[in-house]
């Protein structure tokens, strides 16, 4: 890490808003590294208090890691593509410009970035059979299976090319390029010359933070009131030339350096978190291999009848059921259309598109309703939350023992990792008490499966919980 940020320095990355380092390292200004063992580990923490909106580390050109620099210093790669494979899509190129530069080994220009990178990665498409049917929810084994499918048919379109360039027989197996992807795929950051984004050294090691966390509940809904209001306010900036406050954490500026910004006021020792964007926790695996225990953005679907979706306009990603339990706005209007008598619902329908409650009897069919429907999603899935908790607890477990088998022996989950070590071709019968690298790696992605379930069915627990209160209060007012 020392010798990365010593290269770094040189190339004039900094986290100074003068732009200037020490030639020992580029930080020790604004930020510096440190471990966050609960927190995503390796991160940024802030080494002074730090103002929202203040510069706190810039990137120049010179040390991304992009399509066009790789090509542009090596032109057989570039009169390759242009030649024979014109058609690879932007991610495609820069993944094997990285394959490139990972096979030049020490003569790279990026090789001290390059050493520093995972070895492995969680996200989606590197879970194998078994961790994938963790995931329990038929949309989620769907996403999982569709990205597998899609990166192997990738690296098939492009393998003809890596070995046009005659890459070395390691770089060139799926496993190698599954890497690169997730390397890719997480640690990438928007540049506006290349839809693949640009690798920022460096500016990688920030950890994720939503984008709306730090807005309090009063806050949020405060703000969704006034959205109009806020719009032709932002309206007006723009069209009189006002300033405004910073909309984003950074991004590449006419400076030619990639800018980071400090997203809210951070105090010395605290960790700095950067905004990647909006996800949903099934988002956040696929693309970067973690969770958020707390996710504001997080949604969770339902299977819905067929002949909902016929009834009103709205997408199908608005039809969800927030962390809260609470149906989203487009889910209630939808049930409330819904559940009006189709010869009626013309002239209820700008009631309910304003989002009013029709009537208590209207109502109370929507939560039994859903409540229902929640109940018997949850019915379908095979374990449930609390058994999902036990087995949580179990793989954290095994994670950090010192010797598995005792702790298989006291658990009641013994027959359960029996299947995980019979599908890695082990049994019970394996003597070494240390589970061997390759199964630990396993365990961790196999625990992120259970952890998304259990927040998908904490969340219909909630959505039923909404509905009974619902119902109750509906009840009692009916009968007032």
């Amino acid at each position: 890490m020392e010798a990365l940020l010593r290269w770094a320095a040189e190339l004039g990355v900094s986290d100074s808003p003068s732009s200037t380092s020490s030639s020992s390292s580029c930080l020790g200004h604004s930020l510096v590294v440190a471990d966050f063992p609960d927190a995503g580990g390796r991160g940024f923490a802030a080494a002074r208090d730090l103002r929202r909106g203040e510069l706190v580390l810039r990137v120049p050109r010179a040390a991304l890691l992009t399509s066009d620099r790789v090509m542009a210093d090596d032109p057989e790669i570039a009169s390759c593509i242009a030649a024979r494979h014109p058609r690879l899509s932007s991610v495609q190129r820069l993944i094997v410009c990285l394959l490139a530069e990972v096979g030049k080994g020490k003569s790279s220009s990026w090789y001290l970035y390059l050493s520093q990178l995972p070895s492995y990665y969680t996200v989606l498409a590197t879970f194998n059979d078994f961790e994938i049917e963790a995931l329990q929810v038929d949309d989620a084994i769907w996403i999982a299976q569709k990205s597998l499918s899609a990166i192997r048919s990738e690296w098939e379109d492009a393998t003809p090319l890596m070995q046009g360039l005659k890459f070395k027989p390691k770089l060139l197996i799926f496993k190698t390029w599954l890497w690169a992807f997730a390397t890719v795929s997480s640690r990438t950051l928007h540049v506006a010359w290349d839809d693949a984004g640009c690798l920022c050294p460096v500016g990688d090691l920030f950890n994720y933070a939503a984008p709306d966390d730090d807005i309090s509940s009063e806050e949020e809904n405060r703000e969704e009131v006034t959205k109009c209001q806020q719009k032709n306010e932002m309206l007006e900036e723009v069209k009189f030339g006002r300033s405004s406050e910073r909309l984003s954490d950074g991004g590449y500026e006419d400076s030619e350096a990639y800018c980071l910004y400090a997203r809210k006021c951070y105090t010395k020792g605290e960790q700095v978190l950067l905004g990647y964007g909006t996800y949903t926790n099934l988002e956040l695996l696929e693309h970067y291999g973690f969770l958020l225990a707390e996710n504001p953005n997080e949604k969770t679907y339902i299977q819905l009848d067929l002949d909902l979706y016929s009834v009103g306009t709205w997408p199908t990603d608005s039809l969800y059921i927030h962390p809260s339990g609470n149906p989203s706005f487009a889910l209630l209007c939808l049930l409330r259309l819904w559940m009006t008598p189709a010869n009626h619902r013309k002239a209820f329908s700008h009631q309910i598109y304003s989002g009013s409650m029709l009537s208590v009897e209207n109502e109370l069919e929507i939560m039994k309703w859903l409540g229902s429907k929640c109940v018997e999603t949850l019915q379908k899935l095979p374990t449930t939350v609390e058994s999902d908790e036990s087995l949580l607890s179990f793989l954290q477990k095994l994670q950090n023992s010192t010797n598995w088998r005792v702790d298989v022996d006291q658990s009641s989950l013994g027959e359960e990792f029996g299947v995980f070590l019979r599908f890695h071709g082990l049994d019970l019968n394996y003597t070494e008490s240390h589970l061997p690298v390759r199964l630990l790696r396993s365990l961790e992605r196999w625990e992120l499966a259970v952890r998304w379930r259990c927040t998908y069915k904490r969340t219909l627990v909630k959505c039923i919980f909404h509905c009974k209160r619902l119902i109750h209060e509906l009840s009692l007012q009916q009968n007032q």
